[in-house]
């Protein structure tokens, strides 16, 4: 028998995947086969290590090698659900989760999540009870409407809208609302999904009212406007407001509904936001039945709101799609505390971190940016330049694109390279920082900045500057 070469004697140390799936057992972390290839990876990297390593150099032991492993499985996957610090500005970040909850309203839903609840049961008669406890009644109380329902999201609300009350009938909407949204949502996919006849009116940029009457045809169910969410159009153009569609629908016998998108039961006070129409104002406009989502600019959960008439509510809770689409009782659980503050406005800020976030003036941010800047040290790197800047921030989200917001930023800026490669560093922390990117520097914006985000990111800008 041959005896190893040196490389394989170097080699023998090194443990097989069967002696690391048992380590990391006895750790009690993954192990088997969803980890093998993490493992794989680890071992093939030693492997190569090993090979390089001169002769008389000391090599790595066993256990060292076990708890390399180890601390691989333990650090987060990059694609795992982890927090991160947004800087952005953008408030309703779609690709960072929309909104955030304040402590108060997971503090609150906490004993309901906790334990069995009266979901679908009434205490007084004993007996089976409506869905949702009180969530519906605070939305109806909310928006003005006789009554409400609550979907997924409002892609699920649209499309159990036009399935109950439209399928196989003819429902009329603009040729410029007819959008796309973010997750491939087209509103033609999603009417020929429901088993209704699109009829497309006006042009892309100009839809008068007259356009909807003429389309008009004995199979009409509805017209329907759409929010378009995720653009802005300008220049020449003209649209059909709901009360000149509610006011045809009710002359011809037929319905007038709005997916509404983002829509909020509160007034903001912010002067770019302040033309933002409240749902009690679409409602009291003449919509029979709105649409719109939880976790926009209500600062809640992901879920999509049905509000209007009994009549055609009623028809939508008893179709099939309903139960397919609607919300379990942890997020009814969170709508329900979310909403609860919306009957005390003046409190509403400080447990509605959307709201608030919305509301920030540059001057409410300034004590923010002053808190950062002084955990940072008095003297400047050269190697790492910041400033306070005023730049405008996005509300996001698909709610009110064509907004641009005062704010507050601390620019970060190297000399000799570009924005983008700060942002990447800062991206790489934990938790990573998310930035944005503009004249070639790194943006911090206060909008969306938390005072408990202050300690580490001070200890990430000055690592930056080493």
């Amino acid at each position: 028998m041959k005896s190893k070469t040196t490389s394989d004697q170097k080699l023998a140390n090194l443990p097989s995947v069967n002696e690391a799936d048992q380590y990391l057992k006895e750790q009690g972390l993954s192990h088997g086969k969803s980890v093998r290839a993490q493992v794989q990876e680890v071992l093939e990297a030693f492997r190569f290590q090993i090979r390089a390593t001169d002769e008389g150099q000391p090599l790595p032991t066993r256990e060292a090698v076990l708890e390399t492993i180890a601390g691989k499985i333990r650090q987060p996957h990059p694609q795992q659900l982890r927090p991160v610090i947004n800087a952005t500005g953008v408030v309703v970040h779609t690709n960072l989760g929309r909104s955030v909850l304040a402590p108060g309203i997971l503090a609150a839903a906490q004993p309901l999540v906790e334990s069995y609840t009266n979901l679908e049961f009434d205490l007084t008669t004993g007996k089976r009870g409506a869905r949702g406890g009180r969530v519906p009644e605070l939305l109806a109380q909310l928006s003005g409407a006789e009554d409400a329902l609550v979907v997924n999201n409002n892609a699920a609300a649209v499309l159990l809208m036009l399935s109950a009350l439209a399928a196989g009938g003819e429902v009329i909407v603009s040729r410029g609302e007819l959008v796309e949204i973010g997750g491939a949502f087209r509103v033609p996919d999603i009417m020929r999904q429901s088993g209704v006849t699109l009829v497309e009116v006006g042009t892309t940029n100009r839809t008068r009212i007259s356009d909807y009457e003429d389309a008009i045809t004995e199979n009409t169910v509805a017209l329907l406007k759409v929010h378009r969410s995720n653009f802005a159009m300008s220049g020449f153009v003209e649209e059909t407001s709901i009360p000149e569609l509610a006011a045809l629908a009710k002359s011809k016998g037929i319905a007038a509904w709005h997916d509404l998108g983002s829509g909020n039961f509160y007034r903001f006070q912010q002067p770019a936001l302040q033309s933002i129409p409240t749902v009690d104002q679409e409602i009291r406009a003449g919509a029979e039945v709105l649409t719109l989502s939880g976790d926009k600019l209500m600062g809640s959960v992901q879920a999509g709101i049905i509000v209007g008439r009994a009549e055609p509510l009623g028809k939508m809770r008893r179709h099939p799609l309903y139960r397919s689409l609607r919300v379990d009782k942890v997020r009814m659980a969170l709508l329900e505390q979310s909403l609860l503050h919306y009957l005390n406005i003046d409190s509403l800020r400080s447990q509605n971190l959307v709201i608030d976030c919305l509301e920030r003036t540059v001057e409410e941010m300034e004590p923010l940016a002053q808190q950062l800047l002084a955990l940072l040290p008095k003297k400047k790197y050269e190697s790492l330049q910041w400033e306070l800047v005023q730049e405008e921030s996005l509300a996001g989200g698909g709610a009110v694109p064509e907004v641009r917001i005062p704010t507050l930023c601390l620019a970060l800026e190297r000399p000799g390279e570009d924005g983008a490669h700060i942002a990447e560093q800062l991206r790489a922390n934990d938790p990573p920082v998310i930035v944005r990117v503009q004249e070639g520097r790194a943006l911090l914006d206060f909008r969306t900045l938390f005072p408990t985000d202050f300690p580490k990111l001070a200890q990430v800008i000055q690592s930056l500057a080493k």
